[in-house]
């Protein structure tokens, strides 16, 4: 527990079993429950994940948003706080991030990776194609933000069933962003944490989920 609140992490994952064992090392003692999603792994993700401890949800639905349509409500937790189970989000920051989330106090926050504090720890691409979809949000909903795409993000877990969230897609990132900042019961809040180097093999194909998060926006924006 933080600050008498109970932590909930959870962590989807495809493939990741030396990802989330590096991921779950780094949890911070005041982490009282972790939910791995195993969305379709074929090597030992959930058998080193329940090693550690974890519990884990399974999806057969193959996708990022998928996964944490399955695993957000299987948090028991007073605050949520999500992770990808490749080591790049840091863990060891959650304390202080719960923190900004009760003295701001914020409903939902987003932990932007910008400005990157280890510039090698995002390719250039990547930095053009999540300045593009930042920008593009911003425009179509008129809420700027420093990072659209974050992976972590740390809010209280009453907040989730108030978003109409359902993007099986890497759109679901952006997309509970919208759903947090839209809505009138909710307060939200970024801040800067230091984004790090993946382990293991790189999933993203960037250029199609890049263009689909784009449609995905001008979808979400007109619909």
């Amino acid at each position: 527990m933080h600050r008498g609140l109970k932590i909930s992490v959870v962590i989807p994952c495809y493939n990741e079993e030396d990802g989330v064992r590096y991921t779950m090392g780094q949890l911070p003692m005041c982490v009282d429950e972790v939910v791995v999603v195993d969305n379709n792994s074929t090597d030992r993700t959930a058998e080193v994940a329940q090693s550690l401890g974890a519990r884990v949800v399974r999806q057969t639905r193959k996708g990022y948003g998928a996964a944490y349509q399955a695993g957000l409500p299987a948090a028991t937790g007073d605050v949520t706080v999500t992770l990808d189970g490749d080591g790049t989000y840091p863990a060891d920051q959650i304390p202080e991030l719960v923190d900004q989330l009760i003295d701001q106090k914020l409903d939902f926050l987003n932990a932007s990776r910008f400005p990157l504090k280890n510039p090698k720890a995002m390719n250039f691409s990547n930095k053009v194609g999540n300045g593009i979809l930042t920008i593009g949000m911003a425009m179509l909903f008129g809420r700027p933000v420093r990072d659209s795409q974050s992976g972590m993000w740390v809010f209280k877990s009453a907040v989730y069933p108030k978003l109409r969230v359902n993007s099986d897609g890497m759109a679901f990132s952006e997309e509970i962003k919208i759903e947090a900042i839209r809505h009138p019961e909710v307060r939200f809040g970024e801040y800067a944490v230091d984004y790090r180097p993946r382990v293991g093999e790189v999933k993203l194909n960037k250029w199609r989920d890049g263009f689909h998060n784009l449609f995905f926006l001008v979808k979400k924006r007109f619909s």
